[in-house]
């Protein structure tokens, strides 16, 4: 069994900053890729970041050079840092973890989402 926990999440004011964790926990043999999805109201899911066991990262056009993602492989959590929030920011934000299981089997696992709510 594998569970991703996410935290962080909350109102903040446009222009403030965030940071979501998510830490994967269970019988892990190692984690591939790691990174963040969102949706908005009314919106599909989105890829917003992800970074590689070797820590390349890609961003989504409209999030670059405000959040960055890092990862933390000893405790098996990924970050994403948020700055200069904005309204079109506010979606549930979900992580993933591209994960090598004691059963040898490699799966997308995801966290239970956390919601980001950027407003005056």
């Amino acid at each position: 069994q594998v569970q991703l926990v996410e935290s962080g999440g909350g109102l903040v004011q446009p222009g403030g900053s965030l940071r979501l964790s998510c830490v994967a926990s269970g019988s892990i043999i190692s984690i591939r890729d790691m990174g963040w999805y969102r949706q908005a109201p009314g919106k599909q899911r989105e890829l917003v970041a992800v970074i590689t066991t070797g820590g390349n990262t890609r961003y989504v056009d409209s999030v670059k050079g405000r959040f960055t993602t890092s990862r933390d492989n000893a405790k098996n959590t990924v970050y994403l840092q948020m700055n200069s929030l904005k309204p079109e920011d506010t979606a549930v934000y979900y992580c993933y973890c591209r994960i090598v299981t004691t059963s040898r089997d490699t799966y997308n696992y995801w966290g239970q989402g956390t919601l980001v709510t950027v407003s005056s």
